[in-house]
């Protein structure tokens, strides 16, 4: 029952992970460029529309429940004797935590709700200044969680190799 209980911890954990590791990913490499290459107005405003629409209980399973599942496949792992897996999926928890939730809470919704904030441009200059004033700081900030996240599903895939080749 115990290993049920940590390959199914670990599946859900690997699986909300990687979608949030996509979801980072994506917005780095073509949602944050595709933005930069249009007006600086049609940007904020489909940014807006983005924020808006992601805030929603599919995502909030994903982006939250990925470093909870990854520490109960932990806690799991050390009931069965994985000493070994189980750490490393601490560590998938912490990285997630560190690198991609802790930005995100700190930095990139605040930075959301600023450009939310901010209505409607009154111009080209003023959305202009806005956008440069924006997008690059959340890129950055979203590169990192784009990172953190990945090796969080890399530190499980290593977890789930060394419990393999444990039992």
């Amino acid at each position: 029952m115990r290993s049920a209980l940590a390959a199914a911890a670990a599946m859900i954990a690997v699986l909300l992970t990687g979608g949030m590791a996509g979801i980072f990913f994506a917005f780095s490499n073509s949602v944050m460029p595709g933005l930069n290459a249009i007006k600086a107005e049609q940007a904020i405003a489909a940014m807006q529309s983005m924020n808006q629409k992601i805030l929603n209980p599919l995502f909030m399973l994903h982006f939250m429940g990925a470093p909870l599942f990854a520490a109960l496949a932990g806690g799991a792992l050390l009931l069965v004797g994985q000493r070994s897996a189980a750490v490393l999926f601490f560590v998938a928890a912490g990285l997630y935590v560190l690198g991609a939730f802790l930005p995100t809470v700190v930095v990139n919704v605040p930075m959301n709700n600023a450009l939310d904030g901010a209505g409607v441009p009154a111009g080209a200059a003023e959305a202009a200044r806005i956008w440069a004033g924006h997008a690059p700081r959340w890129t950055a900030w979203n590169n990192l969680r784009a990172v953190a996240s990945s090796l969080s599903l890399l530190a499980m895939g290593i977890g789930l190799y060394v419990w393999g080749t444990n039992t």
